[in-house]
Order: C-alpha cells, then structure tokens, then sequence
C-alpha cells in the first residue's frame, strides 16, 4: 500500500500540546526512526519539546515537507482535515489523534486522499493497542451487550470538543470492533456542566443482530473508572482497565442438583504502554505497506457514530426543554 520499503524512517510531530509531546517522545525512543523535528506555530512550545529531544523545532508545516516520511498530526480536532490533507497530499503517511476530522465528509475526503496517494492513514484510537482488546481475542465472538464506562476527575486538555469526542469516542471505537456491524439505532442524553461543549454523556446503540451498547463518558467525576462488561451465549466478562483485570465465566462442569457449573477464568494485564505500541506499528506498516490496524475507515466509522449521538443528544435537549 504504502509504495517503497523504508530501512529509516523519517517522522515529525506537528502539534505538541501534550499529546504531540508524548508522541515525540516515544518516536524518539524507536529503533530505526529518526525523529527530524517537531512543527508548532508556537516558537517556545516548539522549542521546549525539541530541544531535550535533540531535534529542531520547527513553526510552519511546509518546513518538513520534501523531508519527512510520516507525520504524526496531534494538532486541535479543528485542525486535523488541514494538516493531514496536505501531508497526505505532499505524500507523507499519517498517524492522525482521533478524532480523525470534525466532519464525517472531511474524514471521507481523507480516506478517498490517502488512497490516491497510496499512503498510510492511521487514526490514534489507542484501546486498541491495550492489552485488555488481545485478551478478549479469540473468546468475544458475537456480544449481545456491552457496557462502557469511562469516568474521570476534571481537566482542562480536551474540552475545546465535546466529552463524546474526547473520551467516549474511544469506547465508541471499541465497540464498534467487537460487534462487527453497523448501528440500527441510538438514542444519548449529556449536559455541560463547566463550560460550553457536553461534560458527561450517555449511549445507547442498537446494532444490526440485536446486540446493545450502553456506553457512558465523564471528564467531571471524583474519581476515574474504566470498565467494560459484556455478555453473549457462551459466556459473561468484565475487563479493568485500571485495575488491569480481565474476567471471564462461562458454563463448563457437570451439572449438580439441577444446576449446571460454571468456571471463572481472571487473567492479570500486562502494563504495557498502548501509545507506544500505536506508533510502532503505526511505523512499522509506513515500513512495510500493510494496511493499520486502525485505518482511516475505521476512524471515520467511529467519528460517524460519535456524531450520530452528539446529534441523538440535541434532540434529547430540545425536547428536555
């Protein structure tokens, strides 16, 4: 997909809020990876993200076109259509933070422009790179329903979008992996509560089948939690994200007075750190040509439902009066 087999590859980061600067970071620290630089319209934020990493920072983005493979584009959601087009345009692969636009027809177009130009589009849905979705590999086939929670105390980094673009969005993401089908129907309900845009949310999701998502986000919590439960016919599991726990009860045993056995099987998660298996592989396929895990396809899914309940939601507030 991806044209020539690169031994090095060159990458820059554009944006470096405190996402950009965690990618930086971690490319800084992959084999076969030279980090060239970092681009921010802001010369001192630029520079204080550059410079402990040995690079140059850089203020416009045309300064690294002609020299960079892949980017990683970790600027505002308001920004990611402009920046990534004219990467891709310029035939540079892409790692794009999720959300990967503000509008379903700016992901499209982005898909239909990486295509074209045969170059990698990846979209940084990072649960997938958790090692709570390996674990539920081979053992979730056909769900029936899932509850998502995703809670946490206040902070300021992400509110200039709402808390199901923020947070929600990557259970959303999750979700939409694991049942394999498209949504039917939803309805959502949410509020602001410390500034303009929703600060927590309720979903739910109907899928074709029958299967039912129940996901919930909040940024405005006195505590965090991150949990998924999720039940089909063969068997009922709970996965901690935070507490790095997957369980798993299914039937199995011989029946005693009349009621069938059933065994618990608990597994301990790994910490592994997601962001940086995302950019390896994110790399790896610039390297190699083979389609990510998360493409551009299955961010402009994501983004298309996410929508779909922030509109649900303004029908709700309408009619709440």
């Amino acid at each position: 997909m991806a044209g020539e087999r690169l031994s090095e590859v060159k990458v820059a980061v554009v944006g470096v809020g405190h996402f950009g600067r965690l990618h930086a970071e971690k490319y800084r620290s992959l084999p076969g990876v030279q980090l060239l630089g970092v681009v921010d319209p802001d010369r001192e934020r630029g520079a204080a993200v550059a410079g402990p990493l040995g690079v140059e920072a850089f203020t416009q983005l045309n300064q690294i076109i002609g020299k960079a493979d892949a980017v990683s584009v970790a600027v505002p959601t308001r920004a990611h259509f402009d920046v990534a087009s004219t990467c891709l345009t310029a035939g540079i692969h892409c790692l794009v933070e999720k959300p990967i636009a503000e509008t379903v027809e700016q992901a499209a177009s982005l898909v239909k422009l990486a295509k074209e130009r045969n170059r990698i589009l990846q979209v940084g849905h990072l649960v997938r790179f958790d090692a709570a979705r390996e674990a539920m590999t081979g053992v979730i086939d056909r769900p029936m329903f899932i509850e998502c929670h995703r809670i946490a105390p206040f902070k300021p980094r992400g509110t200039d979008v709402s808390v199901i673009l923020d947070l929600m969005i990557h259970d959303i993401d999750l979700v939409l992996d694991l049942v394999g089908r498209p949504i039917v129907d939803l309805d959502a309900v949410g509020v602001p509560v410390l500034g303009d845009n929703e600060d927590i949310a309720n979903a739910r999701l109907v899928f074709e089948g029958g299967c039912v998502a129940n996901v919930t986000a909040s940024r405005i919590s006195m505590k965090s939690e991150r949990t998924l439960r999720l039940f089909q016919k063969s068997g009922y599991g709970r996965v901690d994200f935070i507490k790095r726990k997957f369980t798993w009860i299914k039937r199995g045993g011989p029946v005693v007075d009349g009621f069938p056995n059933f065994q618990i099987e608990e597994k301990d998660l790994p910490e592994t750190d997601p962001l940086k298996l995302e950019i390896a592989s994110f790399v790896d396929c610039v390297r190699s040509g083979k389609a990510p895990l998360v493409d551009g396809e299955a961010g402009l899914r994501a983004l298309e439902a996410a929508l779909r309940i922030t509109e649900a939601l303004k029908d709700w507030a309408r009619k709440a009066g």
